[in-house]
């Protein structure tokens, strides 16, 4: 179906029951309309990082079901599927192909040839100013040996974790895996296209290799020409300053509104209102919203909107304040990839208190654009200690694995259910409708009062908040919807 503008649910296949099937009827009886789409986490079989290492997708991962499943959720939800179009795992067909018969291999150009790469730059490359300048997630060159079956050796692009080896996005083998890829996507239901690390994916010598203009702008329009007769939507992932998104909105594309957590962590800790104010004011309406992903929070998407006084206060009343979050959880001890993310759920990063949490999603709910909000957060989840010391992977404290019996309980919590109210009004509610507006002032330092109007003016809804004392009043038309004292 066409995306609504409705709240989309951030999910695996098995966290909020065993499978996709278990899943569909958790939401049909727990979660009901406060829910319109769905984020199906990577449920193709994969090699690593929680799907996010996929060697093929046009199956289902056993595990998770088949595409019946699948496609029978689309049937009650919108859905997005994650495609990694900068990288694929190393037991994909492509890369064994490549590794079996090398040069003679139809897959020969699929990968980026580190050394082909850099002796197209000039020789003596790549120089250590080379490698320097590339934005990597690791404290090396992003490169990883290759060993043929015919004994010899060369390097490939590796950006991220040892199975997940860049795709050559110029070649025209990856071109036609591409379109395969996206239009079967698309005919199993996905009517969103999250393009993961995107930014990544255009390598160009003496750049970055990092949103390298203008030839990331022809990749998402290579994109966007093959879903263009399907009528689905491209929802391009960056983790960076908040221009860059920016960018990528004048294009016309959809985005993530990532600068959202950490400014209204900072509202909440500090009791002022002027940076959240500040930054509602400049969003644009075609946005996803989030507070909470399956990563940790973003520090540097924002920066500049927060100051970097505010950011280290912000970061600092975090482990103060929050409930069992420690700086270590986030470092490389758990095997964190992102020094510039804190490892925690949204709930516990508000000590786990229920009157700053649903304040919280107020917020978020106002803010312009769609609210997509992590099951941990739908459910108001505490930091899993737990599965964090089993793995010893940072992320994994906001990965908590719900049965359905425990979904069932976690309903019955007094914030969950002014939570899924919350949800439940803003989906129907004209209001919030994307082609409306929106106005906000500040009538004293920890106050806010966000106002959402349809096209017409006909609908308005009203958040007044103290964030001082952690009290809202909402009203729809005049009427009181929700208040807290």
């Amino acid at each position: 179906m066409p995306i609504q503008n409705k709240a989309m649910l951030i999910t695996y296949s098995d966290s909020m029951a065993k499978n996709i099937k278990e899943t569909h009827e958790v939401l049909k009886e727990y979660i009901g309309d406060a829910i319109g789409g769905i984020h199906l986490l990577p449920f193709f079989p994969s090699t690593g990082d929680r799907g996010f290492a996929p060697y093929r997708y046009d199956v289902v991962d056993s595990a998770f079901g088949n595409w019946d499943d699948v496609e029978a959720l689309g049937k009650d939800y919108y859905l997005m599927f994650d495609f990694m179009i900068n990288h694929i795992s190393k037991k994909s067909v492509m890369y064994q192909d490549f590794k079996k018969n090398h040069d003679a291999s139809k897959y020969s150009d699929f990968f980026i040839r580190w050394e082909k790469f850099w002796e197209a730059a000039g020789k003596g490359r790549p120089t250590q100013k080379d490698i320097d300048m590339i934005y990597k997630r690791k404290d090396r060159a992003p490169e990883q040996e290759i060993e043929f079956d015919d004994g010899t050796k060369e390097h490939l692009w590796n950006t991220f974790g040892e199975e997940q080896i860049d795709i050559n996005v110029k070649s025209k083998v990856a071109n036609e895996f591409f379109k395969q890829t996206l239009t079967s996507m698309v005919k199993h239901g996905a009517d969103l296209i999250r393009l993961d690390a995107f930014a990544y994916a255009v390598k160009k010598a003496d750049t970055n290799d990092f949103f390298v203009e203008p030839e990331i702008w022809d990749l998402l329009e290579e994109v966007r020409k093959i879903l263009a007769p399907y009528q689905a939507e491209i929802l391009p992932e960056i983790h960076e300053h908040y221009t860059m998104p920016q960018k990528i909105s004048k294009h016309g594309y959809f985005i993530y509104d990532f600068v959202l957590p950490m400014t209204t962590l900072y509202t909440l800790y500090s009791g002022k209102t002027d940076r959240l104010a500040n930054w509602l004011k400049m969003s644009p309406m075609k946005q996803f919203t989030t507070l909470d992903t399956h990563d940790g929070i973003g520090v540097v998407d924002a920066k500049d909107i927060l100051s970097d006084d505010e950011i280290d206060y912000t970061s600092k009343e975090l482990y103060k304040v929050g409930a069992n979050v420690k700086k270590k959880y986030s470092s490389a001890e758990y095997h964190n990839l992102d020094i510039y993310q804190i490892n925690t759920t949204f709930y516990s990063a508000l000590g786990d208190n229920d009157k700053a949490y649903l304040m919280a999603r107020a917020f978020q709910i106002f803010a312009p654009g769609i609210p997509m909000i992590y099951y941990v957060g739908l459910l108001a989840g505490s930091n899993d200690l737990e599965l964090l010391e089993k793995t010893k992977e940072g992320r994994n404290i906001n990965r908590h694995y719900y049965t359905k019996e425990e979904v069932a309980k976690e309903v019955q919590r007094p914030v969950v259910k002014n939570l899924l109210a919350l949800l439940s009004w803003r989906n129907k509610f004209p209001a919030f409708n994307l082609e409306g507006s929106i106005d906000v002032q500040t009538p004293t330092d920890t106050t806010i009062k966000i106002t959402r109007k349809d096209k017409d003016g006909a609908n308005v809804a009203v958040l007044d908040a103290d964030a001082a004392n952690k009290t809202f009043k909402i009203t729809a038309n005049g009427e009181t919807v929700m208040e807290q004292k």
